[in-house]
C-alpha cells in the first residue's frame, strides 16, 4: 500500500527553524501534488504550502516569507523549512500526496501521513 511519511517535528523556541520532511513511497505514482497542512487545537486544518509539477508551489498568507516548500524532481519528497517560528505555528503538520494507484492508471489517489508535531514554546 501506498504510505506518506512526515518527520522532523518537535519542540523551537520562537524565532527558530525546523526542516519537515515527507516521503511518499509504495503503490502511488503519477504524483501531481504534495501539500503540508497543519491543524492547531481548536482549528480547523488548513493548507500551509503545496508544490504543484515540478516548480509552482503556494503558500497560506500567514507563512509567506517564512517558510519554502521543496521537493525532488520525481515529486516523491518534498521539505518544509519554517523559519523565524512564532507561537501560533504550533500546529500538527500533515503532508498529503495526490497521484494515482499505478503508473498506468491516472484514478485518483489521495495519501496522508499520520502527523508531525510542532511545538514553538520558550
Amino acid at each position: 500500500q501506498a504510505q506518506v511519511v512526515e518527520s522532523g517535528g518537535g519542540l523551537v523556541q520562537p524565532g527558530g527553524s525546523l526542516r519537515l520532511s515527507c516521503v511518499a513511497s509504495g503503490r502511488i505514482y503519477n504524483i501531481r501534488n504534495m501539500a503540508w497542512y497543519r491543524q492547531a487545537p481548536g482549528k480547523q486544518r488548513e493548507v500551509v504550502a503545496t508544490m504543484i509539477g515540478a516548480s509552482t508551489v503556494t503558500y497560506a498568507p500567514s507563512v509567506k516569507g517564512r517558510f519554502t516548500i521543496s521537493g525532488d524532481s520525481a515529486k516523491k519528497s518534498t521539505y518544509l523549512q519554517m523559519d523565524n517560528l512564532r507561537v501560533d505555528d504550533t500546529a500538527v503538520y500533515y503532508c498529503v500526496a495526490r497521484g494515482s494507484e499505478f503508473p498506468d492508471s491516472y484514478r485518483f489517489l489521495e495519501v496522508w501521513g499520520q502527523g508531525t508535531l510542532v511545538t514553538v514554546s520558550s
